[in-house]
């Protein structure tokens, strides 16, 4: 699973002439899942991007607090595209998990950052659908995720959560 978080200002869903998603401050998640994701690899995400410290504390102090320390809003989009290989200068999606297993997978997602965190604070877009994703990244700040590979043993300690 390979996510893309920018803390933003503010974020939104568009599809077709239709806003259907938007949060003020807090973090968007682009996210790819890959045909080899479990429940492991969700859970361990999930717990990443929960606690990623991007935001400052009350004093001033960078790389401080979490979106849910600060109780921000999260805006999560489903991208598949974050599955890709390039085959000389083309596209390849051939890693990502099929549509009809991953929306399911995605909902599975939505559903324990939802019960991780407060649900009303939990956003996303469309599954499957054309979207524009309006971002104002704050900083800019743009961290990659990638969830350790199925079966994968962690040697640095500060790594395994």
């Amino acid at each position: 699973m390979r996510a893309v978080v920018q803390r933003v200002t503010r974020a939104s869903v568009t599809v077709g002439e239709e806003q259907i998603s938007a949060i003020g401050r807090g973090i968007c998640v682009l996210l790819g899942i890959s045909l080899e994701d479990t429940q492991k690899e969700l859970e361990h995400m999930v717990r990443k991007i929960l606690n990623l410290r991007v935001f400052e504390d009350e004093s001033g102090k960078n790389w401080s607090k979490s979106v849910m320390d600060k109780q921000y809003e999260v805006l999560c989009v489903s991208q598949f595209t974050l599955q890709c290989v390039l085959k000389g200068n083309k596209p390849d999606f051939h890693l990502a998990m099929p549509t009809e297993q991953a929306e399911s997978f995605y909902n599975s997602f939505l559903e324990q950052l939802r019960k991780t965190y407060r649900p009303e604070l939990i956003k996303d877009g469309k599954f499957g659908a054309y979207m524009q994703v309006h971002i104002q990244n704050d900083g800019p700040v743009t961290i990659e995720l990638e969830s350790p590979a199925p079966g994968a043993a962690t040697s640095d300690p500060k790594q395994v959560n």
